[in-house]
């Protein structure tokens, strides 16, 4: 057992956020913390880590088992950069290759006694170096970050000069670079993009230690985890599976819990009658009889009424009016900022009814196409048109249609005043705003609550044709399965970005990916797509063609033909000599493999010739494998 938590409880002031939470965590074990917002997933990591106190209960650690937390804030040296952040992890094994280092000079010097019990503590030493992979730790912390999305330009960045999601991948990535017993991860694949987010998960499958995670993203726990701790009404149940077995689970738990609730209510009603009945006779006995049964009544242990789930609210996404057959047409739109291009003579088109996802890493566009459709940017280039009747409703990631003196419930009863108070809070309550929520001022939400509101105000618009950006973010995923509901209703057009996998598989007919600059156009869903992603890419949006036009175009940065053909040469001639390098930086780190084990072989340890003459080997083959690395940095600097 790597960890235990026992009868934990905790309440805030009369508010009781936790009680009885009990589960445990075996060694390897992916673990998976779920509850709407609000349930108290945040506030029982920051218990299991210290950070917070309980009011009950306890929390055991295995023995010597080491935890690893990252929350949804970041406490990092922000004087540091972000690769020296990351090899900061790897402190102690940089000591002791400085250590070795320190030996292998010491050998030159000593007498043949001195050598030999000199040589059984470097060999020693180089033993337990070579088990803690001290040989590779370099190319770990740059996989990791690289696979984390950092490329290795943003490597000397200075962390106070990152935005908070650059942050939070700094924190991920030296996790993940420590490796502790248990990781505990609170929204990790908040900030990362599709192809991030694939790295991460392939990381924690293979993980050599146990995961707990709190995470929205049920695409991510379906390829994760195995077992999920559900906390519900303050408590919590454990279920074995990923999360389409626990939804599973839960449902069929919920309808047969519902079902034992009906049955007793209908039993009692009925029991009820019976003694009211006896007692109308008014007779010794009947009185008497009617006296036992109610005795036997009020012995009866209740079955609790199952809480009511939001997923079987049914929320309405309606239309004014029909729109024509063609909704949106797009011709050869291209869009640039300053020498940064995102993309070139894009053309597509979204016919009436269809549910189009919009995805791409992070960077390459897909907010400003929204927002040139929406007129709040213009195109560098291209044009796009506009069906009959088309009638827009745009949820965007800023939330300005919403009036800062108001509180929730005004703005949308006057945003609508057609709607009762009940249709407002049923919506609000989908959304997570019950109780006095409702009556929280706009001015002091969090950016996740306007996100909120901004989009039920945007499903009761009556719009045609919905464009969302990111429409799931900061929504549990009870509410995002109300969300999907309506969507799959939808009788108008929707073309949304996001990022959930889930979402899009659940929503989406069809997948535009913008890629290197271009568009790959797919009919189907998110999963499909994936499979033959890296053909459809490699036909439609080939990133070496992508790249010789991008330089070909240098002429609107104001380039000369020859200048562009220079530029061009001299990365080329550049990115051999980082082929080279990265082959010589091989032989060499395999050299140095090949004398640790000659070193390390027992049969060598008393040829004192041989041994000095490896160690001045490899001192020569670390020496030039700093100077090749610091060279290899110094040209991806400037390719």
């Amino acid at each position: 057992m790597v960890l235990s938590c026992n009868n934990i409880s905790k309440s805030f002031g009369d508010e009781v956020i936790l009680k009885d939470i009990n589960f445990n965590i075996n060694d390897n074990e992916k673990i998976a913390l779920l509850g709407n917002n609000g349930a108290g997933k945040s506030t029982l990591l920051k218990i299991i880590v210290g950070q917070l106190s309980m009011d009950e209960g306890s929390v055991t650690l295995g023995k010597n088992k080491t935890i690893g937390y990252l929350a949804q804030h970041q406490d990092i040296n922000l004087s540091s950069t972000i690769y020296h952040e990351i090899l900061s992890t790897k402190q102690h094994i940089i000591d002791m290759e400085n250590k070795l280092l320190a030996m292998e000079k010491e050998m030159e010097h000593l007498s043949n006694n001195e050598l030999t019990q000199h040589l059984e503590s470097y060999t020693r030493l180089n033993e337990q170096f070579h088990l803690i992979n001290g040989y590779s730790y370099k190319s770990e912390v740059v996989g990791v970050l690289k696979g984390l999305g950092f490329s290795s330009e943003e490597f000397s960045r200075k962390i106070s000069e990152l935005s908070g999601g650059q942050k939070t991948r700094v924190a991920l990535s030296k996790l993940l670079v420590q490796k502790p017993d248990i990781l505990i991860l609170d929204e990790p694949t908040n900030h990362l993009d599709m192809q991030s987010i694939n790295f991460l998960e392939n990381f924690l499958s293979n993980y050599n230690g146990a995961v707990l995670i709190v995470s929205h993203d049920r695409y991510f726990l379906n390829k994760i985890v195995t077992k999920i701790v559900d906390i519900e009404n303050h408590t919590s149940r454990v279920y074995l599976g990923n999360y389409t077995d626990f939804s599973k689970k839960k449902a069929s738990i919920r309808e047969a819990q519902l079902k034992a609730y009906l049955n007793q209510q209908a039993k009692i009603q009925h029991e009820k009658q019976v003694i009211e009945k006896l007692r109308s006779f008014n007779r010794e006995k009947s009185i008497k009889r009617a006296q036992s049964r109610e005795k036997l009544l009020n012995k009866i242990e209740l079955v609790k009424e199952p809480s009511s789930s939001s997923s079987t609210m049914r929320l309405n996404l309606e239309t004014n009016i029909d729109s024509g057959k063609d909704v949106l047409e797009v011709n050869n739109l291209s869009m640039a900022f300053n020498d940064k291009e995102l993309f070139n003579n894009i053309s597509f088109f979204i016919k009436r009814g269809e549910k189009v996802a919009l995805i791409g890493d992070n960077g390459t566009g897909k907010t400003t196409m929204l927002k040139i459709f929406n007129q709040l940017l213009s195109a560098t280039s291209g044009s796009f048109i506009l069906g009959t009747n088309v009638e827009i409703g745009y949820f965007d990631q800023e939330h300005q249609n919403l009036d800062p003196e108001k509180n929730i419930f005004q703005e949308l009863q006057d945003s609508y005043p057609s709607l009762t108070d009940t249709e407002i809070r049923n919506m609000l309550a989908a959304f997570s705003f019950t109780g006095d929520d409702v009556f929280k001022e706009i001015s002091k939400l969090s950016g996740g609550e306007r996100g909120r509101i901004s989009l039920a105000k945007l499903m009761l618009s009556n719009a045609n044709f919905l464009i969302l950006d990111e429409p799931t973010n900061h929504l549990d995923i009870e509410s995002k399965e109300i969300l999907e509901d309506a969507i799959s209703r939808y009788t108008g057009t929707i073309l949304y970005v996001s990022h959930d996998r889930y979402f899009i598989n659940q929503t989406a007919e069809r997948i535009l990916d913008l890629t290197n600059k271009s568009l790959i156009n797919y009919y189907g869903d998110y999963s499909s797509y994936i499979e033959k992603k890296e053909e459809l890419v490699n036909i439609y949006a080939p990133k070496e063609d992508k790249e010789e036009r991008s330089i070909e175009e240098k002429s609107d940065n104001k380039l000369s033909w020859e200048a562009q053909k220079e530029q061009k040469a001299r990365e080329k001639r550049l990115e051999a000599k980082q082929k080279k390098l990265e082959k010589d930086i091989e032989k060499i780190e395999k050299d140095i493999v090949d004398i640790d084990e000659q070193l390390s072989d027992p049969k060598n340890g008393y040829d004192i010739e041989l041994c000095v003459k490896l160690s001045k080997q490899r001192e020569e083959l670390d020496t030039k494998l700093n100077l090749l690395y610091d060279e290899y940095y110094s040209l991806e600097d400037n390719i």
